[in-house]
């Protein structure tokens, strides 16, 4: 299992990818424990990281959108 720490940084899609996996692993149930707890923690790290980059994307929406002119209205 290699940790986004080790390498350079992710982008969200990549993330997630790697978060499915690691659940998809946990579910199969044929790790030890101490192997489960290093994926729980890793499956955290990256939920953490995949929360920070919504709450990103979000603030940059609500700023253009805050910031862009109001559509035409019709003055009948």
């Amino acid at each position: 299992m290699t940790h986004a720490a080790d390498t350079q940084p992710q982008g969200f899609e990549a993330v997630l990818t790697e978060l499915e996996s690691l659940v998809d692993t946990l579910e199969q149930g044929e790790l030890t424990l101490e192997q489960s707890l290093a994926y729980f923690e890793r499956g955290i790290e990256l939920t953490r990281t995949c929360r920070k980059a919504l709450d990103a994307a979000e603030q940059k929406v609500r700023i253009l959108t805050n910031e862009s002119p109001e559509p035409f209205q019709d003055h009948e």
